[in-house]
């Protein structure tokens, strides 16, 4: 017989240490009406990449370090509609010798409770050969700010939205 773990909470928008804006879009809603939830994959690996990017520590066309998702999850507790923006918090969870757990929430616009959580896991990869390299540098240092522990008690006041540092996401 398997034990069931405690059904998962929705997070506080003080667990991510950076915020931004993905827009949704037309073809993101689903025939129930709101965001389908395979979309909110592409909202975290857009955010975790974005932020990577931006920071130089990932170039995507020529980098000799590469980050393959070797794990996903996510937990839902409301839905998300277009045309309303979605707000995306990141935080990294866990910073290993050759991987990262990364942990993104999905908010509505001002909503102090996610409406999804989830974590992506990386392992870094020597591009050519596909074989576990390392967290470089580059990364650690991209990862700094990123780096906050997750709350656990939701009775706590709730901090304001600009708290957390914003950037503009694209898809």
């Amino acid at each position: 017989m398997s034990v069931m773990s405690p059904r998962a909470q929705p997070r506080l928008r003080s667990d991510f240490p950076r915020f931004c804006t993905v827009p949704t879009r037309w073809g993101d809603n689903d025939v129930y009406g709101h965001v389908n939830n395979a979309v909110y994959y592409a909202y975290f690996d857009t955010v975790i990449n974005q932020h990577l990017i931006a920071s130089g520590a990932l170039d995507i066309a020529q980098g000799e370090v590469i980050g393959l998702v070797v794990q996903t999850g996510c937990h839902y507790f409301a839905p998300l509609h277009y045309p309303d923006p979605v707000e995306v918090g990141l935080t990294a969870a866990e910073v290993g010798r050759t991987s990262v757990r990364y942990e993104v929430g999905l908010f509505a616009p001002g909503a102090e409770l996610s409406a999804a959580w989830g974590h992506f896991v990386h392992v870094y990869v020597d591009r050519t050969h596909r074989k576990p390299t390392a967290v470089t540098e580059a990364l650690r240092r991209a990862l700094l700010p990123l780096q906050r522990p997750i709350t656990t008690n939701h009775s706590s006041a709730f901090p304001s939205p600009s708290s957390a540092t914003s950037a503009p996401c694209t898809p």
